[in-house]
């Protein structure tokens, strides 16, 4: 059956559904994915929320859908839209074809879309809303809500507190909507990993007894959380910090900076980030459109440490009184494979030098 990408400037793609065919349309903000691989973890990936994923590789699904690669328990993505759908899985790990995996959770599947056409549109006019539909007459944008109309945050965090490991650092981990991976890369330095709900307080924190803070990731716009700001800039200054893509632009907000949209964001494994102390430039694993604005860290004590090679937009920071290091880009992903892994040793370093501290106080 013939269905249709139909986006906000009126123009429209069709496709043929796999699996799960929508009886009422399908909204949500539509942005492409680059990477050749790694549709699996794209799908389970709590950042993606409220969103329609176009995939510009042209064959997806082609190694299957395993039991390990998830990073979340279930496919997060509103829909997705691609080339071409291969029907086998040609990997020994394989348990489930892309489509029949998606067809269990109920996540509409748009396929033979010239996606390069629909990824031009994107780049040249910016990330807009989009319309999935059986039918062009079925197409109304009046009561669409933006991205950062929606409070997405709550429907992805946890609702009460979970822990894994049992290393000798205990940190708390903020969920704003959480990648599986950081939990294990964590874990793999020798950290023990409470998980914590969105909204939960300082005072909450303190009473875990933590080494130290990270703050996730996470779908939106950072400013739906401006309610929460002077809790997370409480527990940045009271214990070593790691933000990671959402949580470093909440850290920006919460000491007095800002953020904005790019035009159509970075998503995918090969954006390449320079890390200014060290000059060395490597690859990255990116997904989001809100970046960090650089001219408004001026009075926040936060400086760049690392900036995106193709764009010059703020990677990470470090802050000059406090032990904070953020980044925008997933150092858990290993795109390089292991190009940024060593920030998760840095982190683990950071507490255990205040740890040192507090001994000999």
């Amino acid at each position: 059956m013939n269905g249709y990408l139909v986006l906000e400037n009126d123009e429209s793609f069709q496709g043929v559904w796999k699996g799960a065919v929508p009886e009422t349309p399908i909204e949500g903000e539509v942005v492409f994915f680059t990477g050749m691989t790694g549709y699996q973890e794209v799908l389970t990936d709590p950042s993606f929320k409220g969103q329609i994923v176009v995939l510009t590789y042209p064959l997806i699904g082609n190694y299957g859908i395993n039991d390990f690669d998830f990073e979340s328990s279930e496919p997060q993505v509103t829909a997705v839209v691609i080339c071409e759908c291969s029907e086998q899985g040609y990997h020994y790990e394989s348990k489930k074809t892309f489509s029949q995996y998606l067809q269990k959770w109920n996540i509409p599947v748009l396929s033979g879309v010239d996606t390069r056409a629909v990824v031009k549109r994107i780049r040249e006019q910016g990330v807009m809303g989009g319309l999935l539909v059986k039918d062009i007459a079925d197409v109304q944008f009046e009561h669409y809500q933006t991205i950062e109309e929606k409070n997405l945050i709550p429907q992805v965090s946890v609702t009460k507190a979970q822990t894994f490991g049992e290393g000798h650092f205990h940190v708390v981990l903020m969920d704003f909507g959480y990648k599986k991976s950081i939990v294990d890369s964590l874990v793999s330095v020798g950290c023990k990993v409470t998980i914590v709900p969105y909204n939960t307080t300082f005072q909450e924190v303190c009473q875990l007894n933590p080494d130290g803070v990270m703050f996730s990731n996470g779908p939106g716009d950072p400013k739906q959380m401006s309610f929460h700001l002077s809790e997370i800039k409480k527990m940045a200054q009271h214990y070593p910090t790691l933000a990671i893509c959402l949580g470093h632009q909440l850290l920006s907000l919460a000491f007095g900076g800002e953020t904005e949209k790019l035009k159509f964001g970075h998503r995918g494994s090969n954006q390449p980030v320079i890390d200014i102390d060290s000059r060395k430039v490597f690859m990255t694993s990116q997904n989001h459109t809100f970046v960090v604005q650089e001219n408004s860290l001026e009075n926040t004590n936060f400086t760049v440490r690392y900036r995106n090679v193709n764009d010059g937009s703020v990677e990470g920071m470090n802050h000059a009184k406090y032990p904070i290091t953020s980044v925008q880009f997933h150092p858990e992903a290993h795109p390089g494979p292991v190009d940024s892994v060593s920030l998760f040793h840095e982190f683990v370093t950071s507490m255990q030098s205040v740890r040192r501290e507090e001994v000999y106080a």
